[in-house]
Order: C-alpha cells, then sequence, then structure tokens
C-alpha cells in the first residue's frame, strides 16, 4: 500500500516547510501538495527529493474536494500524515471586513480543514500524524483579528475532539498554535493598514514552528505552542479575562 503524506496550503509559507521537513523524518512514497496556486505547487515539488503530487484545488469549493474524495477512493493509500495548513486572515474592524473576506475565512479557515480531515479520516492507520495549524489567535478573542481569531478558536476546539477520538486508533493529532511567522505571505496578505500590528517581538522562523510541531505531533501532544510568547499566551488565556487581553492586545496593535 502506497505510503503518502498530504499537505494543504502547500504552495507556500508553512505547508512549504513541513514538505521539506517531513521528507526527511518519515518513510513515504509520495507527498500530495494541495493548494490553488499550480505554478508553486510545482516549484514546490521540484525541490523535493520525495515524489510529489501537485493537486491545484480550491478546497473549500465542494467539487475539488469531492475530486479528492474520489483519488483517494481510487488509489486507496495509507495516510502516515495529514497536514492542514491552508488558512487565510484578515486584519481590519469587523465593521471594515467585507462580506467575502469573512465568508472566505470561515469557509478555509473551518469548514475546508473538517472536510479535508473527514475525507482523509478512513485512510488514517495507526501511528498516522495529523497536524491541525491554528494560532495563539485562538486562545482569545482578538480585536481587528476577530473573525480570524474565532475561525482558529473552532479549530483548537475540534482538534482536542479529534485527538481524543482517534486516540484508540492510535492515530496522533496535534494542534499547532504559533504567534506570528516572520517568514511567510500571511502579515502582508493580512494588514489592513501598515501600521496594524507591526510591533511583533520574538515574532517566530516557520522552521523553528515546523520542528516544534513534528516533534510534538510523535509523541501525540494536543497543543504545539512552538516559542515563548506561544507558550505564555496559551497558559495567561486561562488565568486573566478576555477584556483585559483585548485591551493589552489593542494596545500592541497601536504600537
Amino acid at each position: 500500500m502506497k505510503r503518502i503524506a498530504v499537505i494543504t496550503g502547500a504552495s507556500s509559507g508553512l505547508g512549504r516547510e513541513y514538505a521539506h521537513a517531513i521528507q526527511n523524518c518519515l518513510s513515504l512514497d509520495e507527498i500530495w501538495l494541495i493548494a490553488r496556486r499550480l505554478p508553486q505547487l510545482e516549484e514546490t515539488a521540484s525541490d523535493l527529493s520525495v515524489s510529489a503530487v501537485p493537486l491545484s484545488m480550491d478546497i473549500t469549493k465542494a467539487e475539488d474536494l469531492d475530486r479528492l474524495k474520489v483519488k483517494l477512493e481510487q488509489e486507496e493509500p495509507d495516510i502516515v500524515c495529514l497536514i492542514n495548513a491552508a488558512g487565510m486572515g484578515k486584519i481590519g474592524s469587523i465593521a471594515a471586513l467585507s462580506r467575502e473576506d469573512t465568508v472566505r475565512m470561515i469557509d478555509l479557515n473551518c469548514r475546508a480543514l473538517a472536510e479535508v480531515t473527514n475525507i482523509s479520516l478512513p485512510y488514517l492507520g495507526k501511528g498516522a500524524w495529523v497536524l491541525q495549524i491554528a494560532s495563539i489567535a485562538g486562545f482569545q478573542p482578538m480585536p481587528y483579528l476577530s473573525v480570524y481569531a474565532a475561525t482558529k478558536a473552532f479549530v483548537q476546539s475540534y482538534t482536542k475532539a479529534l485527538h481524543y477520538e482517534l486516540k484508540e486508533r492510535g492515530v496522533h493529532v496535534t494542534c499547532v498554535c504559533p504567534y506570528w511567522i516572520k517568514d511567510t505571505e500571511f502579515i502582508g496578505l493580512a494588514a489592513e493598514k501598515l501600521n496594524d500590528y507591526r510591533f511583533m517581538p520574538l515574532a517566530l522562523k516557520r522552521i523553528d514552528v515546523v520542528r516544534k510541531s513534528l516533534s510534538d505531533v510523535r509523541v501525540n501532544r494536543l497543543l504545539s505552542t512552538p516559542g515563548l510568547i506561544s507558550s505564555s499566551e496559551r497558559y495567561l488565556s486561562r488565568l486573566l479575562p478576555d477584556n483585559l487581553i483585548m485591551t493589552v492586545l489593542d494596545h500592541f496593535r497601536k504600537i
């Protein structure tokens, strides 16, 4: 049976970084790379030493999810690693967000992640890894990142339940909750104004997020919080009231 990894959001950022990392730590026959932008997928595929299959799909569209489902049914692979790295964010007030941006964030960050996971479940065997990319934004409400933070709270809650449900099958499930990552496209694409959230002390590099999360999923940790700020936010959000945290976050946004 063919051993594969499936990575969404594989055209750039964390998705691409994961593709390079897992080829060195897992025994794989293929890596299925999923994203909308085919040229970038092909570029990622050409850089890998493992056979890679670029799949140009928009996973918010039912027809593309159906294509993925049919491909899995036809090939019946052993998915040894599933990484849901596709996502988007938009910085701005709730009033300023367009209907399209709001719906797109919810569809991609929540519904598409859950659907890809559901489609993949029959092919996950004992010892398989599942990494769901959330954010520290999911630990509490965030002004001017409201919808994005809410979608990442969904990812956290969904992944915690998935972690529990798949224990008996021996599948490792980890929710990855990083702080700002400075070497991805996210900040530039998300920012409505150049001065929003420009002060980001101790911002992470994607390689550090990937290494920490792969180490965590190997031992089946529920949450992966790479770096000092991610880990601190994880615990402070349990202790401090939301209103206080939102006031502090809004202060940093304006610096």
